[in-house]
């Protein structure tokens, strides 16, 4: 009798799929309030690392990391009109404290454009405090009516970037650049996904922006996932909150501002596009573990071994761990491993030992391969290296098998049923877009007939990028 699968085949049932991994590789759990999570070290290990990552971008473009409260005002939230309309449903309001009822409801914020303005208010004065660049990491709480982990949850963890510039050319830039060399870069070259760089539509963008960038991935199961976004908030919230400088000119003009943020979603954007029925395979530039070196037996010489080359690893650079609990037995200690993708196993036993090698086993590219203990540290980094490029060119490649062209509305719902449909913007239009929207297809993006990012929404060479999205 064949033994069952340790999780749900993903062509079976790509949902239940997701939800045995996230358990069986002990990345996260439902927490007590309904649409909350309990992420686990392992989970909060991948988060850390992609923090990690994304912090060193964002300081390299000039932000600087602050920290602002959880509570805000509820009149704040009101005096940008666009915005609390658009957030309104999602608010969690706080009305009592401390055994009594609040003069005034405080809201748990959702972002922080409104609090983050009242105090550039305060903090601009002249040009010359322009432009003010301020990132913060924080947990935000939108009331979620269909919670999945790491997807959609009532409370979750970003990062969110507030700037303020003196002209709409200098915030544009700014906004493109968190865009490209924050976002994407890290995106491609540390999760390995191959994202699409677009502009989102105005019934898509954030709500009091008068621009949204956009980089949307391809799921394994062909939906998409809005990865991150970086807003022009123009002087919207500016007017609202009366942030103005005094001109190198002697006027006095209203500053131009950008927003941007990217979440705990990337944990659930990396499972969904690189997981297989095994479990994670993680990419080794963001692997909190890339090697696990593991004891096959407790024999004394070769947990002896095993330790001697962990610390060789580490000496390297390699971020590794040393499994020497043999009390557990190897089986389900290396399919432990698997299921948290790991990049690289070497294993050892007694046989090996005497043979002066370790058995390489290839969490991404797949295989086992001997490996001569004396040259294991250079074979580690070139295999780490390769399986960091296969896993980009694997999401690549689907997102380009899995995008078709349409022509028309019943194309491009038949095409997302598996993948994406690109669609003239000319030819779909807003009134197109209501209709796609009443079947579950939304316009992810617009990109340019070459693949760009469009300088405007209605120009008559955009593209639109349709699919049903997570």
């Amino acid at each position: 009798m064949a033994k069952a699968p340790i999780l749900t085949p993903q062509a079976d049932d790509f949902p239940r799929w997701y939800q045995d991994l996230i358990g069986k590789a002990e990345l996260a759990d439902n927490g007590p309030v309904r649409g909350t999570m309990v992420i686990r070290p392992y989970g909060y290990s991948l988060w850390e690392r992609m923090q990690s990552e994304v912090d060193a971008r964002i300081k390299d473009a000039g932000a600087q990391n602050a920290y602002f409260p959880m509570f805000i005002p509820e009149n704040y939230l009101t005096r940008e009109a666009e915005h609390v309309e658009g957030f309104s449903p999602e608010l969690a309001v706080v009305t009592h404290g401390g055994g009594k009822q609040l003069e005034e409801p405080v809201v748990v914020r959702p972002t922080s454009e409104t609090i983050i303005n009242e105090y550039f208010s305060k903090w601009v004065q002249s040009y010359r405090d322009l432009p003010l660049l301020i990132n913060q990491w924080a947990n935000v709480v939108r009331w979620e009516l269909r919670p999945r982990i790491f997807l959609r949850t009532t409370e979750f963890l970003w990062q969110e970037g507030h700037t303020a510039h003196a002209t709409y050319e200098d915030a544009r830039a700014y906004a493109t650049r968190i865009h490209r060399h924050v976002y994407d870069d890290f995106m491609r070259n540390v999760l390995a996904i191959d994202v699409v760089l677009g502009r989102k539509t105005a019934r898509e963008r954030f709500a009091g922006a008068i621009n949204t960038l956009t980089l949307e991935g391809m799921m394994g199961d062909g939906k998409a996932l809005q990865m991150g976004t970086s807003h022009e908030l123009g002087q919207n919230f500016a007017k609202a909150f009366n942030t103005q400088y005094l001109a190198d000119t002697g006027e006095r003009e209203y500053v131009w501002q950008t927003s941007w943020g990217a979440s705990t979603r990337m944990v659930g954007g990396l499972i969904m596009s690189h997981g297989d029925d095994n479990g994670l395979r993680v990419p080794p530039r963001l692997a909190p573990v890339q090697v696990v070196v593991m004891a096959i037996k407790g024999d004394d010489a070769v947990v002896d071994a095993v330790r001697a080359l962990g610390d060789r690893l580490k000496a390297a650079g390699v971020r590794v761990v040393v499994d020497d609990k043999t009390d557990t037995p190897f089986g389900r200690r290396a399919v432990d491993w698997e299921l948290k993708g790991v990049p690289i196993r070497l294993e050892i036993g007694p046989r090996d030992l005497e043979g002066g090698t370790a058995m390489l086993a290839r969490r991404i590219a797949g295989g086992k391969s001997p490996v001569a203990l004396d040259t294991v540290v250079e074979t580690v980094a070139t295999v780490l290296d390769e399986d960091q490029a296969l896993l980009l060119a694997q999401s690549r490649e689907r997102r380009v098998a899995r995008t078709a062209d349409v022509t028309s509305i019943g194309e491009a719902v038949e095409a997302a049923s598996t993948g994406w449909a690109r669609m003239p913007w000319a030819d779909l239009g807003a009134e197109g877009e209501a209709k796609l929207a009443e079947q579950g297809v939304s316009v992810r993006c617009l990109v340019t007939a070459d693949g760009g990012v469009p300088d405007a929404e209605d120009q008559a060479g955009n593209v639109a990028i349709l699919a049903r999205a997570y």
